[in-house]
């Protein structure tokens, strides 16, 4: 009889032992956001026979239509985190001030920022969708509130990422600084089992992930390698419109997925907080490379919760080549 996979819970427990004044904070933390992924899945999975399908009719602090699975998926999110003991401070994309939580009675040691529910404009249409998060190491005092300083870090000091893709099965996929692992969730155990250990980005892929409809706006020099790299021969065009599926795909098969700054987004559209500042630590760690078509995603230096970046992740050597025909 075959072995039953490693849970996430057990595996992130086993990587604590390497870790001997680890006192259970962080393990209790990823408990709680994996059991937030779970319950939004759900809720997913249901969408078409409840009432959370459509808009909310609020905008958030982007301007946003906010869907009302967006609501419902943020709620989740804090409402899980916070009951951890285990957060100080929460930065979210649907909130317009993040959530600092007092040192009562621990005091906690990540401050965690998160997108809750990327893509969710594809909820109608059964478009995979999914919940990036990033934790950092607490820098405030820890006899007081948590502070904007705790949340405004550069991706570079990430204690750990990871998202959450709900699709035909629903895939957990982290990374504490020492590889990427996947876990898929059994529905039946109520459980993320391992599926996909040890993650590596194939250094080269044939898959180009852009929105071709937003050419005219780009630079010239942006459009002059998007399609370069879709002129070479055996190169393919795939892109979802969910920037968690298209980077999950790049992930697992290597490639290109690209959203650079164009005349609507002169700044990019992406956030840096919340998608692509762990996006980019979990590519790294799994051997890939990110940036925003000049510089490294984790060299980035937030100068407030919703700032936003241009983004290039992918392939280590897919990425080098864009960024060298790029930059002037």
């Amino acid at each position: 009889m075959a072995a039953r996979p490693m849970t996430l819970i057990e595996h992130i427990t086993r990587a604590q032992r390497d870790f001997p004044r680890a006192t259970g904070a962080f393990t209790s933390l990823m408990e709680g956001i994996a059991l937030a992924t779970k319950i939004i899945s759900r809720e997913v999975n249901q969408a078409g026979l409840g009432e959370l399908l459509g808009l909310a009719g609020r905008r958030n602090v982007q301007g946003e239509e906010v869907a009302r699975l967006d609501d419902f998926a943020d709620d989740t999110m804090v409402r899980t985190l916070t009951r951890t003991g285990s957060v100080c401070a929460l930065a979210s994309e649907e909130l317009a001030v993040p959530i600092r939580l007092p040192s009562s009675p621990e005091p906690g040691d990540y401050a965690v920022v998160f997108d809750p529910l990327d893509g969710s404009s594809n909820i109608g249409v059964a478009v995979s969708v999914g919940t990036i998060f990033g934790v950092y190491r607490r820098r405030s005092a820890r006899d007081g509130l948590g502070g904007p300083e705790d949340l405004l870090q550069s991706p570079g000091q990430l204690v750990a990422a990871g998202y959450a893709v709900y699709g035909s099965s629903t895939i957990f996929a982290y990374t504490t600084g020492r590889g990427v692992h996947g876990f898929t969730l059994d529905p039946t155990l109520g459980e993320f089992l391992l599926s996909h250990p040890d993650i590596r980005v194939p250094r080269h892929g044939r898959t180009i992930s852009v929105n071709v409809g937003n050419r005219d706006r780009w630079d010239e020099p942006t459009r002059e390698v998007v399609d370069a790299f879709l002129d070479e021969p055996g190169r393919s065009l795939r892109y979802v419109g969910s920037l968690v599926a298209d980077a999950h795909r790049t992930l697992l098969e290597g490639g290109l997925f690209v959203y650079p700054a164009d005349e609507r987004h002169p700044r990019g559209k992406l956030r840096l907080l919340y998608e692509a500042g762990p996006l980019a630590f979990l590519f790294e760690q799994a051997g890939g490379a990110a940036t925003d078509g000049t510089r490294r995603i984790l060299e980035l230096e937030p100068g407030a919760l919703h700032d936003r970046t241009p983004l290039v992740l992918g392939s280590a050597e897919d990425v080098a080549r864009f960024d060298a025909r790029v930059k002037p």
